[in-house]
């Protein structure tokens, strides 16, 4: 097991939570994140007009404590209880997969958040997206998308149980669209036509290494020469990268100064625009 899928970093710590109000099944620690956030483009699809500062604002939290501090602002009842949207975070998939997470931990059940491609939401495309990686009793591990448990996504499977093949990791994605078994223009962010091809998918595999070392980042933070041309070297890099299997070879490659998260950041925020962010010392503590 790694080092963070049982233990908070800065970013899963959920503060002064109580724990033990939080049911301890997966399942139902799902349907709580899902009830607690909405998405900062789901205000169309289920009729409501999201605030433009929520809009801007919510999704820049870095932290789960921001997250229950905003939660908690804005109403009173309980976290274990489903909110109306003007009572909601307003966020993206990482902060659904974050928060999950971070419930997880909390309660016992490994888990951590994984960077990827979702293949649900338009047909054809692989959408960049997050989700919540978690171990059940056995050992093995499970994807589990918490946003799509809305009946209003109608997904032909068990949001608990995410198949590989409808979300790819970003290592995997990166491998088929090297070895030619996938178009690479079918790969980045379908609301933003720019934002496709093998660029996009180098920054997943980047992030989703930070994330299973330490580091759950916001979906738009850069760092590292993953933008624009790259060379021979960095290519080869990202296959290691991508073919990693084990927690040791993961952490031996986040020190590479290419990819290791340095302290401060940019974070090329998509309302609020590029800011340098400096971020905590890497920690870790149990949950």
């Amino acid at each position: 097991m790694d080092d963070f899928s049982l233990r908070h970093t800065p970013y899963s710590d959920p503060g002064d939570l109580d724990a033990a109000a939080l049911p301890r099944d997966p399942r139902r620690l799902a349907e709580l994140v899902r009830g607690l956030i909405l998405h900062r483009l789901e205000g169309a699809r289920f009729g409501y007009a999201i605030p433009g500062e929520r809009l801007e604002h919510d999704a820049e939290s870095r932290y789960v404590t921001e997250i229950l501090r905003i939660l908690r602002e804005r109403g009173t009842g309980p976290l274990t209880e489903e909110r109306p949207y003007d009572q909601r975070f307003v966020g993206t998939c990482r902060d659904y997969a974050l928060l999950l997470c971070s419930l997880l931990r909390t309660t016992g059940t490994p888990a951590r958040v994984r960077g990827g491609y979702a293949t649900y939401f338009v047909a054809g495309f692989h959408d960049d997206h997050w989700v919540t990686e978690y171990q059940l009793p056995d050992g093995a591990w499970r994807l589990a998308d918490p946003q799509v448990l809305h009946p209003g996504y109608g997904v032909p499977f068990d949001p608990l149980d995410v198949p590989r093949d409808r979300f790819l990791v970003a290592g995997r994605a990166w491998r088929a669209c090297r070895a030619g078994e996938a178009d690479w223009e079918t790969f980045g962010v379908w609301a933003v036509p720019g934002l496709r091809g093998l660029d996009p998918v180098a920054h997943s595999v980047v992030l989703d290494l930070a994330a299973r070392t330490g580091t759950e980042p916001l979906p738009w933070d850069d760092w590292g020469p993953w933008d624009g041309h790259l060379a021979e070297d960095d290519l080869a890099l990202l296959d290691t990268v991508a073919a990693a299997g084990t927690d040791g070879e993961l952490r031996r490659l986040s020190t590479d100064p290419r990819l290791a998260v340095p302290r401060q950041i940019v974070s090329h925020a998509p309302f609020l625009g590029p800011r340098t962010v400096r971020l905590p010392q890497p920690s870790a503590r149990r949950a």
